[in-house]
């Protein structure tokens, strides 16, 4: 990725006294034609960067420009490193693993003791997470479509995007892109994407807005329940929906009360609570819930 090597390029000049071509095609495993064009770049960027000819020669940034590293405390450079740690969980290379020493070269001053923060963004999909963050990464860098078969709970479908970010967001990872089908800015959840491809076609990139991933945007609540739970189960309670969405009843069960978006996930996930869950509100959903039970026990009662 050009705009990430740029980076690393500058950070090795501004930790280096000089460096050379070669050296820096190695590193970033590019040709030397490569290197000179990003420094050209980065010339035109306004980094005052020098190059002699002949022995003794090479790359450097000219004298009296450098990055004051006081303005990074100990503790930036710990959260930093911990952010590009999280990368690295779900990432198909070494590429967060390298820049890290890139950036803990020479940054022995700011870095002493353990780390206190460790943040592990994998998941039990890792293995096939990985190869589609990496072609959506590179689908975005370079302005092609990607194409993709989609499950949703209205069906199975295919679908072809102009790829723009990679969010986590709810543990979970989707990407926001102009899916050409609907013709409108969608929101697709990375598990639930299959056969994900980079097209070799190009697109002209829009002034796409940022993602709105407010809750009340992603799942507008629609659904009034209020549902009566064992005692034993708010933990689950605390961690799904936080300590203020219950209240305990005279009988020393929990009075569960909120808004969910979809009936089917509701039923799911009060189903999983099997008789420490009374539904009190909507009937409907007590209906279901009674209609799968009697169904379950049937199958059951067969064998």
């Amino acid at each position: 990725m050009k705009i990430d090597r740029l980076i690393g390029i500058l950070s090795i000049l501004l930790q280096e006294e000089k460096t050379t071509a070669p050296e820096l095609a190695e590193r970033f495993e590019v040709s030397r034609r490569t290197i000179n064009r990003d420094i050209e770049d980065l010339c035109k960027a306004g980094i005052p960067i020098k190059t002699a000819q002949g022995t003794g020669g090479g790359i450097s940034i000219m004298d009296g420009y450098r990055m004051d590293r006081t303005v990074l405390t100990s503790k930036d450079m710990q959260m930093i490193l911990a952010g590009l740690r999280s990368l690295d969980s779900v990432s198909g290379s070494s590429y967060y693993g390298q820049l890290m020493e890139k950036i803990q070269t020479g940054s022995s001053d700011f870095l002493s003791g353990r780390d206190f923060m460790l943040i592990n963004l994998s998941s039990w999909y890792k293995d096939s997470l990985a190869p589609k963050i990496e072609v959506i990464q590179s689908a975005i860098e370079n302005r092609h479509l990607v194409e993709f078969k989609y499950y949703a709970p209205s069906g199975e479908s295919r679908r072809t995007i102009e790829p723009y970010y990679l969010v986590f967001q709810w543990s979970s990872w989707y990407v926001w892109g102009w899916c050409l089908k609907r013709e409108d800015y969608r929101l697709f959840k990375l598990n639930r994407m299959d056969r994900v491809a980079e097209m070799g076609k190009d697109f002209v990139c829009r002034n796409v807005p940022m993602p709105d991933l407010s809750n009340e945007k992603i799942f507008p609540g629609c659904i009034k329940v209020k549902a009566l739970f064992a005692p034993d189960m708010k933990w689950r309670l605390v961690e799904e929906f936080g300590p203020h969405c219950f209240t305990e009843a005279d009988d020393g069960r929990l009075l569960f009360s909120a808004e969910y978006t979809d009936m089917d996930n509701l039923v799911t996930w009060l189903m999983t609570f099997g008789s420490k869950a009374e539904v009190l509100e909507p009937v409907e959903v007590r209906n279901i819930i009674r209609r799968n039970a009697e169904e379950t026990l049937q199958i059951y009662m067969e064998d």
